[in-house]
Order: structure tokens, then C-alpha cells, then sequence
């Protein structure tokens, strides 16, 4: 028997460069999205302030008004956004993102990075619960003592 073996060597995993937004034919339309969307560079502060703050939470609004897309939140960091939202089954993700990018960075002179990341919520998931995440975003950042205290925060009216 040799004293010899064979050092373990990591297996590459492939880089994905691109995301796949699209959900699978079996999820229903209306199922909700947990979004984050990041601005860069990172650690630069885009979204808190008032201006921008108002001119992005005028895009989402417009995007719930006319049925692009339903968010039931929005929460702005300094360097990005969380939010809720459920598409139409017709509504490509990446498309209606990337548009509503496209307004923003044109409205605002933001600079977003290139993709945003897209988590389903699943029946075992509760959509109170994430909300209840995002909204302590700045609270574990630091930024405030409590939720109630961010303002950078947009929910639906009604």
C-alpha cells in the first residue's frame, strides 16, 4: 500500500454570466419576486435622497398603475433597492426591469450594475415575513433604530 494519494482538487463550477430571469411555465402569473437591484459603484449612496427617492417611487407607482408590474414594496438603500413585485405571465422580468432601469438612470443619472438578482417565494415563504426583512434593511446597516424610522420606503397606496 503506497503512502501516496491523489491531492483533492476543487471542481471548477462554470461562471454564469448572465441570469436567467424567466420562471418556468408551471408558476403562476402574479407570484411574487423578491428583487434586489444594486447600484455601483458599490458603497456610493444613489438612492437616499429625496429627489431621487421621489422620482423612483413615481416610476414604481406608474409601473403598479398601469398593470406592468404589482409591487407591494420598495425599500431604498444607499447603494440599492429591495423590493416585492409580482408580474403579469405575459411581463418578461428582465424586460420590465431593465426598462424601469432605463427610466431611472435617465431621470436621475443613476448607474446601475449590468443585472439585478430575482428570488420566487415559494408557498413555504411567507411574503410577510420578507417584507419584514427588507423593511429592517437599514436598521442592521445601522442606518436607523427602527423601521419606522427609514424613510426611504414605498408601499402602496390603499
Amino acid at each position: 500500500m503506497s503512502d501516496t494519494h491523489t491531492p483533492h482538487v476543487p471542481r471548477s463550477h462554470p461562471h454564469r454570466k448572465i441570469l436567467p430571469h424567466t420562471p418556468p411555465p408551471w408558476v403562476s402569473s402574479g407570484s411574487p419576486f423578491f428583487i434586489t437591484i444594486c447600484g455601483t459603484p458599490r458603497n456610493a449612496n444613489q438612492f437616499c435622497h429625496d429627489k431621487i427617492a421621489r422620482a423612483i417611487f413615481n416610476a414604481t407607482d406608474f409601473y403598479n398603475t398601469n398593470g406592468t408590474w404589482y409591487s407591494s414594496l420598495l425599500l431604498l438603500m444607499p447603494d440599492h433597492i429591495h423590493a416585492l413585485i409580482s408580474f403579469p405571465r405575459e411581463s418578461a422580468i428582465k424586460k420590465t426591469i431593465s426598462a424601469w432601469k432605463g427610466y431611472i438612470a435617465k431621470q436621475c443619472g443613476i448607474t446601475w450594475q449590468r443585472d439585478f438578482f430575482d428570488h420566487r417565494l415559494r408557498h413555504d415563504e411567507s411574503q410577510q415575513l420578507k417584507a419584514l426583512y427588507i423593511r429592517n434593511n437599514p436598521v442592521r446597516a445601522g442606518l436607523v433604530q427602527s423601521p419606522e424610522a427609514w424613510s426611504y420606503v414605498w408601499v402602496p397606496e390603499g
